[in-house]
């Protein structure tokens, strides 16, 4: 009987990095890489918890890149998207690309290359309907505050458009969907998280332009914000993996960095 092996890791990038490290380390055909948050282990499967490892991680990334520059965009992408079953396929993925004689990442032929080219066009969407369509609220700490409720992560990858458009002041992105948002200090970007209890939040609407209406969702922070102090329900104490920083330029800790 042909078993799969559940590798549970973290959630992070970096921690699904890893993984496929040990994937490859173990000659695994099929590994069934599951986010621990979310892990259903089959009957005849067994389980390893995988501990996020930043230099294994880092090893995988650059035989990556060796084989295909288009391929690390569409492999992480892809993996914002954060979509059931993402990983085991991201892990397929990586396993022809490495296989391969020839770059197959942009095989279009084949029908997996074609999905998670287009599961990473449309997280690249969301990301520029994000960068376009934020509007933020001036609070009480003199922070501009934004909340969105994006389909996909696309967290990660606006940091970099925005620590460059608003450079001159501090700023906090909050994903109200997941729980997790960017904090703007005019040094540095940090991953945070915020206590937000009690609190209505309304989420960004698509369109091809914003209505009057559209506006209105920024008035339901106004009387929280203005008699509150948002630094104090900052938590920076946020698992900072969930960025592979070493790897990626969409969000660096300095804002000259690239």
């Amino acid at each position: 009987m042909d078993t799969t092996k559940s590798l549970i890791y973290d959630g992070s990038f970096n921690g699904f990095l890893t993984a496929v490290f040990v994937g490859f380390e173990q000659k695994l055909t099929r590994a069934d890489i599951q986010c621990d948050q979310r892990a259903q282990n089959g009957l005849f499967s067994q389980t390893e918890t995988i501990f996020t490892d930043v230099h294994k991680a880092k090893r995988v990334w650059n035989g990556i890149k060796k084989r295909s520059s288009s391929a690390i965009k569409n492999i992480y992408f892809a993996f914002l998207s954060r979509q059931e079953g993402i990983e085991p396929l991201l892990y397929y993925y990586i396993q022809k690309l490495m296989a391969a004689k020839e770059n197959k990442g942009t095989d279009f032929s084949d029908d997996l290359v074609l999905k998670i080219n287009q599961l990473a066009h449309k997280v690249g969407r969301e990301k520029h309907r994000m960068e376009a369509f934020v509007r933020f609220q001036k609070t009480k700490d003199n922070i501009y505050f934004a909340n969105i409720e994006p389909d996909y992560d696309v967290i990660p990858l606006i940091s970099k458009h925005f620590r460059n458009r608003y450079a001159d002041q501090a700023w906090i992105i909050y994903d109200v969907k997941r729980s997790y948002g960017l904090y703007y200090n005019l040094d540095t970007v940090e991953l945070i998280s915020l206590d937000l209890t009690g609190v209505h939040v309304n989420s960004i609407k698509k369109s091809n332009a914003f209505t009057n209406e559209e506006y209105q969702y920024q008035d339901l922070w106004n009387n929280y914000f203005n008699s509150t102090n948002i630094k104090s329900r900052i938590n920076k104490k946020l698992h900072t993996q969930h960025v592979p920083k070493r790897y990626w330029k969409y969000l660096s800790e300095k804002k000259e960095a690239v």
